[in-house]
């Protein structure tokens, strides 16, 4: 009696073929393309980590920033006074404690800068686009030098040229402060103008037409004898009252105006382009990270976009 043979294990069904060829060059080439996108995935998903981190530290970070630039305040007025050189000392310490935590707390700052920058991209005003994206690649740019002067300090890398690395990282504050400034000279620029537009398509009579109510018809034109100073000066007058006015009216773009004015004093300190000396450097970090401080507390008073 015939009796076939049983067909090898591997045949019937190409398991064999399958699982060997499959398995062997199946997960060297054709995975390749899967493997792809997964990295792509692990990357973004590492960049959010970052930001959360950053978004959950920013509180602790502002307000570790205000007690350095209280104990950088308190030094001083303290060296002032004839303080013992013991409290001094711990006040120094104190301080420089603070700054190297305020280092590691913004260790994400990095990503969530570039994040920024990615979104200020697509804004529709060339200028705002412009001086908003500029600001927040100096501003990544500024906390990654932060980042290695936090590994210089706590021993990471004891390499580290810590003055030349300070010394950038207060160059690119400085060059980010400078477009954050002009951004907002552009913003008050703009709504002077419409201010002013809705002034002159008022009444004449109404208290609105003028801003603060000035009357115009009583000092002579540029032509009137002895009436071109006075013309100036009303004018000038006008345009303070009129930036008075928009200020007034728009709060996260005044606080974000002062922020930016007293945050400057810093770097151009540290940079030696003006020396203000470190009570007014206090004072002024103090009063920048109070305000911040305060966009925190009231989300409404932080300037948009």
């Amino acid at each position: 009696m015939f009796v076939p043979r049983e067909a090898p294990l591997g045949r019937a069904g190409g398991v064999t073929r399958g699982g060997k060829w499959g398995g062997k060059w199946g997960g060297k080439w054709g995975g390749s393309g899967a493997a792809e996108p997964g990295r792509r995935a692990g990357a973004a998903a590492v960049m959010d980590a970052w930001v959360r981190f950053s978004a959950q530290s920013q509180a602790r970070e502002r307000l570790c920033r205000a007690a350095q630039y209280a104990c950088s305040l308190l030094g001083h007025a303290l060296q002032r006074h004839g303080a013992s050189p013991e409290l001094q000392k711990q006040i120094r310490q104190l301080e420089g404690h603070l700054s190297l935590g305020r280092k590691l707390l913004r260790l994400g700052n990095s990503a969530d800068a570039l994040e920024s920058a990615k979104r200020a991209v697509h804004l529709s005003d060339v200028v705002l686009r412009f001086c908003i994206t500029v600001s927040h690649l100096n501003r990544a740019l500024y906390f990654a030098c932060d980042n290695v002067l936090w590994a210089g300090k706590s021993g990471l890398a004891p390499r580290v040229d810590q003055e030349k690395w300070a010394q950038r990282s207060f160059r690119y504050y400085l060059f980010s402060l400078i477009m954050n400034l002009s951004r907002d000279a552009y913003e008050i620029r703009l709504l002077m103008e419409q201010e002013a537009s809705a002034c002159s398509r008022r009444p004449k009579g109404s208290a609105g037409g003028v801003p603060g109510g000035i009357e115009t018809g009583g000092l002579g034109g540029p032509g009137t004898p002895g009436g071109g100073l006075p013309h100036l000066a009303l004018k000038l007058r006008l345009q303070v009252l009129l930036l008075a006015r928009v200020l007034r009216g728009h709060p996260p773009l005044l606080l974000d105006v002062v922020r930016n004015a007293c945050d400057l004093f810093i770097p151009l300190d540290k940079l030696g382009l003006w020396r203000c000396g470190p009570g007014i450097v206090g004072l002024c970090g103090l009063l920048s990270s109070i305000l911040s401080i305060l966009t925190l507390i009231y989300p409404w008073l932080r300037l948009k976009p």
